[in-house]
């Protein structure tokens, strides 16, 4: 498969390591370090194979959390019984102090929007509103990408691809596939991330899918959400009719554009 991937919605390592720790509900202030490292890799591994673009951040990610695995693995200085306890220092200190401080920065801002959303259901004196749904739902959260990934990892886990030995030519196409998901978007008010794979039974077309639902993401016309972290995923449409046709069109002439140049 040549189609290659460029995403401007994955944020940085950090929040890669921010969401590992939240999932396997480490604790910031004393990180396995050999287990993160292991599970980051699993997540560049993954991406590689999707064939999604990876910024040298990530790289660099890697390369450090090796480094400071090995520092770890090392034996410590006989004068010091504990990196706290002599002059050593812990080589995951300065990691760790990224993330408190990267984590308060994303708090921060993560305030300021449930200010800013709290502010817009604020309504001027008017005609009664009649709020429709049941009092219990719940509310719903944005999915991060890095949940999206998880999920697609519990696809491939739990599908049993067939193996064929006869050469085969198939060509899948992600604009095919995009087409093909805004269609069950437009006709039904949401789906489950695990329903558009449901009669998928070839790796290709799980990747070719995954990677249509990224690209969907990119240009803003649907929406994942859940109703907590690690929770189901949802997919919404997040445009009408008129503004897909116009970002698609736009999209498959850039499309088109880079394929004449290449």
């Amino acid at each position: 498969m040549t189609y290659r991937c460029k995403l401007d919605i994955f944020e940085g390592p950090l929040d890669l390591l921010l969401h590992l720790i939240k999932e396997q509900k480490m604790d910031i202030y004393d990180i396995p370090i050999a287990e993160i490292t292991r599970q980051y890799m699993t997540y560049l591994d993954m991406m590689q194979e999707l064939n999604l673009e990876l910024v040298g951040e990530y790289l660099v990610m890697a390369a450090e959390l090796t480094r400071i695995k090995s520092k770890v693995l090392l034996p410590a200085p006989e004068t010091d019984e504990e990196w706290d306890a002599g002059g050593g220092e812990d080589p995951r200190a300065e990691l760790m102090r990224r993330l408190r401080e990267y984590q308060r920065y994303r708090d921060a801002a993560f305030e300021l929007r449930m200010k800013e959303h709290d502010q817009a259901q604020i309504f001027v004196r008017g005609g009664e509103i009649e709020i429709e749904g049941s009092s219990e739902a719940k509310e719903l959260v944005d999915t991060s990408v890095f949940d999206l990934f998880k999920a697609y990892q519990k696809i491939l886990e739990a599908k049993s691809f067939e193996k064929d030995f006869e050469i085969e030519i198939t060509e899948m196409s992600v604009t095919d596939r995009i087409q093909y998901i805004l269609e069950i978007l437009n006709a039904s008010e949401s789906v489950t991330f695990e329903s558009l794979f449901t009669v998928l039974n070839k790796k290709q077309e799980v990747i070719v899918t995954f990677l249509a639902i990224l690209e969907l993401m990119r240009l803003k016309l649907l929406r994942v959400q859940q109703t907590s972290h690690f929770e189901a995923i949802r997919i919404y449409k997040s445009a009408d009719q008129d503004t897909q046709d116009a970002i698609l069109q736009d999209y498959h002439r850039t499309m088109d554009s880079e394929s004449s140049d290449s």
